[in-house]
């Protein structure tokens, strides 16, 4: 049963109708999360600054719904560029590396060409 559905205030979850996270009665599960800063719609060039954002925005999510990243048990990298996730393993290291959470890397295209990393979280409640 869904319990909650949480918003970060992007334009394009009303375009495209997604919620950045939905609540159940065990898990938040949190959609492929882009290097955005929503607060003004701007996004990074360099792609380490564009995963840093993104893991500030989950952090936001998770915290809307009462869970945080010490609850991550599964996290999904996304990046066009197959090459640009080694330079975003410090920042990956620094928000999961005590975590550990299950994790799977998969190049493909993203909606933007100007996204060059996405990555979505399930945490436990």
């Amino acid at each position: 049963m869904i319990q909650k559905r949480i918003s970060s205030g992007s334009t394009f979850e009303e375009l495209i109708g997604y919620s950045r996270a939905v609540v159940d009665e065990h898990y938040v599960h949190v959609s492929g999360t882009t290097g955005y800063d929503y607060s003004q719609m701007t996004i990074s060039d360099d792609v380490v600054e564009q995963c840093r954002q993104c893991m500030v925005n989950i952090q936001n999510a998770l915290k809307e719904a009462d869970s945080s990243l010490e609850k991550v048990v599964r996290v999904q990298y996304i990046l066009p560029v197959r090459e640009d996730f080694e330079p975003c393993w410090p920042v990956l290291r620094e928000f999961f590396g005590e975590i550990r959470p299950a994790a799977t890397m998969i190049a493909a295209g993203l909606a933007d060409p100007a996204m060059k990393i996405e990555i979505e979280v399930t945490a436990g409640r």
